[in-house]
This record gives C-alpha cells, structure tokens and sequence, in this order.
C-alpha cells in the first residue's frame, strides 16, 4: 500500500485570488487568507418506529470569511456605498490553489453572488506591525473549475 507525500501538501502560500465586481476584474494582492464554507440546512425529521431523530437536508448557506492588510479602500466604498444609496453590490471571487512542487496541480473554485456582511470603516492600533482587517460574506453559489489530481502516492 502506498502513502501520501509530504510533497503533494499544498503550501498555504501558493494561491491566486481576483475579485470580479461589476465586470472588473482585481487581484486580491492584500489578502492574508480566505475561507469559504458551504453549510447544509436540515430539517429534523422524527416517525414511527425510530427512536432517533433522522435528519434531511432541505437547503444549504454559503459563508466566508477574508483576513485582508488593511491597505485597501475597495471594501469600505462598497459598503458606504449602500450606506448611502441603499444599493448593494454582490461579486464574485475566485481562488485557485496551485503548488508547483506537488504533483496533484491546481484546484480552482469560483464563489458566486458574494456579499458583504461587515466592513472596517476606520482603524489604528498603536501597538500593531501592520494593520488587518477581517471581512465576513456571504456568498449564494459556487462552481468548481478545476480540480486538484489524484496524488502519485510513495
């Protein structure tokens, strides 16, 4: 039997991201890291004969969470923006994960209908090295566009 290696890990550094937001196309050069999680929604289903609660899936949620440098105006335009007119703005982001020292090549996965949930409008912190800021979203489909390979195992 084979064994995973060490050298099909993905590094956590080795990843592209862009952000399309009304047809523009931008590197999200200031990001830290991103996680987006697909979470389904089940409806607790109890009958006759079963002791147990049984659970079905009625539905999903899609949520992410970006840690960005706090180096970039973008996010706080957007939400002023419906501050103001009460015009919100959905994008999507796409992140691909490649390593080129691994032989499983790269994965793509395109978050659709993202939008914010919260944004840092001002920031210090005199004890900080550099500034970060989180930005919570949600986001309503996503679409796999590449898909890592099976690993050569050792």
């Amino acid at each position: 039997m084979g064994f995973f290696k060490a050298g099909d890990t993905i590094s956590g550094q080795e990843a592209r991201a862009f952000i399309t937001i009304d047809g523009r196309v931008e590197p999200l050069f200031y990001a830290k890291n991103l996680e987006a999680t697909a979470k389904k929604k089940k409806t607790e289903i109890k009958t006759l004969g079963h002791r147990g609660t049984q659970h079905k899936a009625n539905g999903w949620s899609g949520e992410g969470r970006m840690t960005v440098y706090y180096a970039t105006s973008l996010f706080r335009e957007l939400m002023i923006k419906y501050m103001k007119t009460g015009v919100d703005t959905y994008f999507h982001i796409q992140v691909t994960n490649e390593d080129p020292t691994s032989s499983i090549g790269a994965q793509t996965v395109l978050l659709k209908d993202c939008n914010l949930d919260s944004v840092v409008l001002a920031s210090f912190d005199v004890d900080a090295d550099v500034l970060e800021e989180d930005v919570d979203f949600t986001f309503s489909d996503a679409d796999l566009l590449e898909k890592f390979k099976k690993p050569t195992l050792g």
